[in-house]
């Protein structure tokens, strides 16, 4: 059984009074606990079904399952809490406070939790996840004072302080030279293999594509190669814990 299903996604803007197909039917599934590449140059619609799969934007029409709801169609408000309760971001961008160590930048995404916990609480566990991403002995270090692999670390503990049971990584090597763009690399793999964690990589980088186990190519709104397709469930681990016994995300 699929984690996410797209059933026929179409997703057109209006820019004034012209009409812009960007996603032209796209149909995928996605099992618990996979390790998925969404490949495409600039303009093949990757972005745009990332930000679909993310809950950052709705379809023109098509259907869109996650954990056997139907999400495609939430209210913004909706689409707003499920991201926060399921689903973890890591940019190209590093995205983190300037101002702010290493631990308050992880522990950021506590504070617009619905189930609100102690500050003892939420920097136990934030000294956990940089633990969990080797960064234990940088806990007060401001951005500044890291390197960009150190930073991108603070940022992807950032996305698991919530303990989501899937992930999006949207170029998260762009910013960083080739040793530690494999370091990352890795870190996603670990991530997958020992926590369980769903994860979906967005890159127009073959070399970056390469470290999952399947790779989906998107080309002018369409899905033109699926390598290493499966259906299959991973065991659920301690991270991937949001999904419920009875199939729930909560």
């Amino acid at each position: 059984m699929a984690l996410i299903e797209l059933k026929q996604i179409f997703k057109t803007y209006h820019i004034g009074n012209m009409r812009v197909p960007v996603l032209k039917g796209v149909s995928l599934q996605i099992a618990a606990g996979e390790l998925v590449a969404l490949m495409g140059t600039s303009g093949s619609g990757k972005s745009t079904l990332m930000n679909i799969l993310g809950c950052l934007d709705r379809p023109t029409s098509g259907e869109y399952w996650l954990n056997q709801k139907e999400v495609g169609r939430f209210s913004a408000d909706d689409r707003a809490n499920l991201r926060n309760r399921s689903m973890g971001f890591v940019f190209q961008s590093f995205n983190l406070l300037a101002r702010a160590s290493a631990l308050e930048n992880v522990i950021m995404p506590l504070s617009y939790a619905t189930d609100t916990i102690s500050d003892r609480e939420a920097r136990r566990r934030g000294r956990e996840m940089l633990g969990r991403v080797g960064l234990d002995d940088r806990l007060d270090h401001e951005p500044s004072q890291l390197s960009g692999g150190q930073q991108q670390r603070v940022a992807i503990a950032r996305a698991l302080i919530n303990r989501p049971p899937v992930l999006f990584a949207d170029e998260p090597t762009g910013n960083l030279d080739s040793n530690t763009s494999s370091e990352v690399l890795r870190m996603f793999q670990e991530l997958n293999r020992e926590d369980g964690i769903t994860i979906i990589l967005v890159t127009h980088d073959p070399m970056v594509a390469q470290h999952a186990d399947r790779i989906i190519r998107i080309s002018d709104g369409v899905i033109v190669d699926d390598v290493g397709y499966r259906i299959e469930q991973k065991p659920q681990a301690v991270i991937a814990g949001r999904i419920s016994d009875s199939g729930d995300i909560s």
